[in-house]
């Protein structure tokens, strides 16, 4: 079964599963489980009209059983070409690249995530942030509002979740993995920051805000594991040491507003912070002890819900910023303080719930540099940043009946993770 149809059935049962026995939420994620693996099973078949025709009669079934409206698209044209495949559920963990015939893929060959390689819902409310973990995509984090944090196995088979951390008391809004995936820090709506042991499931430190307010967002130090930075809902950007759970002398910063996301560059001295104010301000962390400075700032038009920093091919870094005035803005670093020049604007449905968007962590053998983000519209979008500005989206992923906020990247682009906002996280596979 082509790809492109393939998922067209699997978004046409994703969009009416929320009708589906509304008391039961169980019922819903076997349901939508159990046909993500009949398209599987059925992904030989290759009668184009026929598949086209089951779509059509499909959905005037479904919408005369629920007493609801719905358009979908039943050709297989896009802007752009798309690959055909197989689903198949198995994953080599073996993947070698041939420079040739990356290079005679297409951008969105390239970028063709349509299998569902897995679907996830531990998780009772919406699941905010996914990450997969540094060089190794068989650990998947996920951070959700029911007030705990999971932690999957992706490439198990069947994939399972491998364990769930509690320590917080509300919603758990900010993770992030360390260097060696030995470590995972956590901070959530109480106020609270947690460290966590991952080879012995156990929390090593927590420590709560200095100011007493939710804490919004949290990272890593990229090369000081030791000294996270955290943006809490008062406005203030700051840094912890670990292990003394003390808050250094001039490792503190108000930017303004709530503090909703931080991103670093590689070497750790330089990060950027942006609150639902729209205003992003770059900060130098100078020395051992966590100082912080003011650099330069930048105002967009909406609250900011996510940072991403890119090297991109170490000769233009950038810095990608998802807006809640439905936009998604690619801007060019431009100098040693971390000045910000935009580059491009995308149009994405964001309004009011916290997108995440990310780089495509592999940006070598390409026609074009993609992102992906997720959006309001209950799609996951493949944008090309390089390429015709009338026609950037690549790819668009519609596995999901409610608003997209999570994506991550596997380190090696084999998987994608994505979350929403009624806690279901789908496992995409290249095709």
């Amino acid at each position: 079964m082509a790809a492109a149809f393939q998922q067209q059935i699997f978004a046409l049962d994703a969009r009416f599963n929320a009708y589906r026995a509304p008391g039961n939420p169980n019922f819903k994620t076997l349901y939508i489980r159990r046909r993500s693996q009949l398209l599987r099973e059925n992904a030989k078949f290759k009668d184009i009209e026929t598949i086209k025709k089951y779509i059509h009669i499909r959905s005037q079934l479904l919408q005369r059983r629920y007493g609801v409206q719905d358009n979908i698209s039943i050709s297989s044209s896009s802007s752009r070409q798309r690959s055909s495949s197989k689903a198949s559920l198995a994953i080599d963990e073996s993947i070698t690249i041939n420079a040739k015939k990356k290079n005679d893929l297409t951008i969105s060959e390239n970028y063709a995530f349509s299998g569902v390689h897995h679907i996830f819902d531990q998780h009772s409310e919406q699941v905010s942030i996914v990450k997969f973990a540094n060089n190794d995509r068989s650990k998947l984090c996920c951070a959700s509002h029911d007030g705990t944090v999971s932690v999957c196995d992706v490439t198990a088979s069947p994939p399972r979740v491998a364990f769930i951390l509690e320590g917080h008391s509300k919603a758990v809004t900010g993770c992030d993995w360390s260097a060696s995936n030995d470590l995972l820090v956590t901070c959530g709506a109480d106020g609270v920051l947690v460290l966590w042991d991952i080879p012995r499931r156990r929390q090593l430190r927590s420590v709560r805000d200095q100011l007493q307010s939710p804490l919004l967002c949290c990272v890593f130090q990229p090369v000081n594991n030791n000294m996270p930075q955290a943006g809490n809902a008062r406005g203030m950007v700051e840094v912890l040491n670990v292990s003394t759970g003390i808050y250094p002398r001039g490792g503190s910063s108000i930017l303004g507003g709530r503090v909703t996301s931080i991103a670093c560059e590689s070497s750790g001295r330089m990060f950027w912070a942006a609150n639902d104010k729209g205003v992003i301000v770059s900060y130098l962390m100078s020395g051992a002890g966590g100082s912080l400075s003011k650099l330069r700032r930048c105002c967009v038009g909406g609250a900011v819900s996510c940072l991403s920093w890119s090297p991109w091919l170490a000769r233009h870094p950038a810095l990608l910023v998802s807006a809640a005035d439905d936009s998604l803005l690619l801007f060019r670093i431009s100098d040693r303080e971390g000045s910000l020049s935009l580059k491009k604007r995308f149009d994405i449905a964001h309004r009011s719930h916290g997108v995440q968007s990310t780089f495509c962590p592999i940006m070598s053998f390409r026609r074009g540099v993609c992102v992906v983000s997720g959006a309001e519209d209950a799609c996951v979008y493949f944008l090309d940043i390089e390429g015709h500005a009338e026609q950037p989206v690549v790819n668009k992923l519609q596995g999901h009946a409610h608003p997209v906020l999570g994506v991550s990247f596997s380190y090696d682009e084999s998987l994608l993770a994505t979350s929403d906002v009624s806690g279901l996280v789908i496992i995409w596979r290249r095709s």
